[in-house]
């Protein structure tokens, strides 16, 4: 079966490979529809490792997907064949202690798509358990479901900031994830967001929105824009979406007193934080792991139109097209957000 496999660092080929594909009772075969190019795929690709996790045998890229169900096991009640589906890519042992306490997101042992060794989902035909593939509503087309996941990680980030009605919150970086935290940010409950990025045909994405404030960090001052926002109080959360170490400058200033800070994107690095800063407006500080528990919340949010990805799917490439579709990913065009590959027709 082909896949679109990730050789090395810089080196992408789409060839057949042997992919297990073997039903259990509890599991389901199924056909892939469209699969969204993750910023992790991006960086395996362009740096053969993130951290600790390093591509040392062929790996299938992808862990944003959707697709049909074509098989089932034995024991699956809740799905049948034909059922338009997507698929929460994390899977974890079902009895450890962190899935027993509700924290699956944290079992060390957990298997993630496209996350050394474990294949992704940029093949034909996965097997998947049953618990984490989830229908998606006819309203909800296979592209909005392959982007079901970078909107739950924006929703967990909501979540883990509790969010109170009216809350003004900042976000830092508007690529996938910070757009995605912006609108999981407005449907918990915020009246405003002040989206900060570098890239103005990012924030462009956002000019329609009433609710949002856009920042272009090369033109203008982040915590002037917030101080005038909140009449001098400060954002009641910031989200750090960007994973730029420079976000971190100054950080703490945004914040009203007893403001959460919630901790999304990734350094590359250690980054200082000021203590004192923290200590002294009692600053809660949460941070974001991928998601538990957030799959059916984001399929419900799309169904119901209270969050529209669509204008953030930027490009869509057919699988013979693929290796294509990561060069192109990985050039970073500006007005690229998400980028997706179509594995079948519709």
């Amino acid at each position: 079966m082909q896949a679109l496999v990730l050789e090395q660092a810089h080196s992408i080929t789409l060839r057949d490979i042997d992919v297990p594909l073997a039903v259990g009772p509890r599991d389901v075969k199924i056909r892939i529809h469209t699969v969204g190019i993750c910023g992790s795929d991006v960086h395996y690709f362009k740096h053969g490792r993130i951290g600790p996790f390093a591509v040392e045998a062929p790996m299938v890229l992808g862990h944003e997907a959707s697709g049909v169900v074509a098989e089932v096991g034995d024991e699956v009640t809740h799905l049948k064949v034909g059922d338009r589906v997507c698929m929460e890519p994390g899977v974890p042992q079902f009895d450890s202690p962190a899935t027993m306490r509700g924290l699956y997101n944290l079992d060390p042992a957990v298997r993630f798509w496209a996350t050394p060794p474990i294949h992704g989902c940029l093949t034909p035909y996965v097997v998947h358990p049953a618990s984490f593939t989830f229908k998606l509503p006819d309203s909800v087309s296979f592209g909005e479901g392959a982007i079901v996941e970078p909107l739950a990680i924006g929703l967990q980030a909501a979540k883990k900031a509790a969010i109170k009605p009216g809350d003004v919150a900042v976000v830092i970086g508007a690529g996938t994830i910070g757009a995605m935290n912006t609108l999981a940010a407005l449907a918990g409950g915020c009246s405003r967001v002040i989206l900060a990025d570098l890239v103005p045909e990012k924030l462009a994405l956002f000019a329609d929105n009433p609710a949002v404030t856009t920042v272009d960090v090369r033109q203008a001052s982040l915590a002037d824009t917030v101080r005038e926002a909140t009449d001098g109080w400060g954002a009641d959360i910031v989200f750090e979406a960007s994973g730029s170490m420079r976000a971190y400058d100054n950080i703490i200033d945004l914040l009203c007193p007893n403001g959460c800070l919630v901790l999304v994107g990734m350094p590359p690095d250690k980054v200082p934080l000021d203590v004192v800063a923290i200590q002294a407006k009692e600053v809660r500080i949460e941070s974001v792991f991928r998601y538990a528990n957030i799959f059916p919340r984001a399929i419900a949010l799309l169904a119901s139109g209270k969050i529209d990805v669509k204008p953030f799917i930027s490009r869509t490439f057919g699988f013979a097209d693929g290796v294509q579709a990561f060069e192109e990913a990985a050039k970073g065009h500006p007005r690229d957000v998400k980028i997706q590959i179509e594995l079948a027709g519709d």
